[in-house]
């Protein structure tokens, strides 16, 4: 249950923050909760991938693309997930999860999540996300082009192009 208020918090809070462009990171600060936590207390290894989302959501909110997927009935979706840990987080412990769009290629648009705490890295994730209309993929260039943007990819790390093939 605590993560439909923490979706509820990002999205209002999202409503009201800064305007995002495409290529600008998102900074969501968020708390390890006790139903976060698991038999080693601290945060769950699949928590990481629950909060990302969160990251992602408010991405989609401050740059307007949000409100694209509700004109045209677009739904992202994460098609992969590639996450590496380094610390872990603890009982209560504050963290900000800085979340932007990596590159994108003809289907695909990759993410970057960086957990940290106090400028160090926890846990850094990448996500391959599509937006699916109604009928077909919304190739990542014309979500770009409607939200009023010229925008090329920037370039594609060597580590996502090994992840893509």
């Amino acid at each position: 249950m605590n993560l439909w208020f923490r979706l509820i918090f990002v999205v209002i809070h999202g409503l009201f923050r800064t305007k995002l462009k495409p290529l600008e990171s998102s900074v969501v600060r968020g708390y390890v909760m006790p139903t976060d936590l698991d038999l080693n207390f601290h945060m769950n290894n699949g928590r990481y991938l629950s909060v990302m989302d969160l990251g992602r959501i408010d991405i989609l909110l401050r740059t307007g693309t949000a409100r694209l997927a509700l004109q045209y009935r677009w739904a992202p979706l994460v098609g992969a997930v590639m996450i590496k840990f380094r610390q872990s987080l603890k009982p209560f412990q504050s963290y900000d999860m800085v979340t932007r769009v990596l590159c994108w290629d003809q289907k695909w648009f990759y993410f970057e999540h960086r957990i940290q705490r106090k400028n160090r890295l926890i846990a850094v994730a990448y996500a391959r996300t599509l937006v699916r209309g109604p009928g077909r993929n919304i190739p990542p260039s014309e979500v770009i082009s409607l939200l009023g943007e010229k925008l090329e990819s920037p370039p594609i790390p060597q580590m996502i192009q090994n992840w893509a093939e």
